[in-house]
């Protein structure tokens, strides 16, 4: 069953919001408890639960690592958004790198996350139907 257009908005619009201001409380709210992330196609998924990926982000958060939502669009049950990372890199200041996640929500939550370096690939990712 999936999510309703509205709901899936306003939680496109929560993942923004979070995401923009590295607020990692209000994502945690967003993520379902055995939520997963990783690279698409993985074996095992780089995280297999909230604590991890909030960790995870975390992480990125210490070092320096920031992102700005580019684009956010709901696809059904999934949400595509795009990013524009920067991170502390001293022989590089001020660059960008592009990257796009694909959020899966079930019940509300997000149970499952994808990271992409393209975009046409997460747009696939983002529109094959999930059972």
């Amino acid at each position: 069953m999936s999510e309703s257009e509205e709901a899936m908005q306003d939680i496109a619009r929560t993942i923004r919001v979070a995401l923009e201001s590295a607020d990692l409380s209000a994502f945690s709210d967003l993520l379902d408890p055995d939520v997963h992330w990783g690279a698409p196609n993985a074996r095992r998924p780089a995280c297999r639960n909230r604590d991890q990926v909030l960790t995870w982000y975390q992480r990125g958060k210490e070092s320096g690592t920031r992102a700005h939502v580019s684009e956010v669009e709901v696809r059904g049950n999934r949400v595509l958004v795009g990013l524009r990372v920067s991170n502390r890199d001293v022989s590089n200041p001020g660059a960008e790198t592009a990257r796009w996640q694909v959020l899966t929500v079930r019940n509300g939550q997000v149970v499952d996350i994808v990271g992409f370096d393209d975009r046409d690939e997460a747009v696939t990712h983002a529109e094959v139907p999930v059972p």
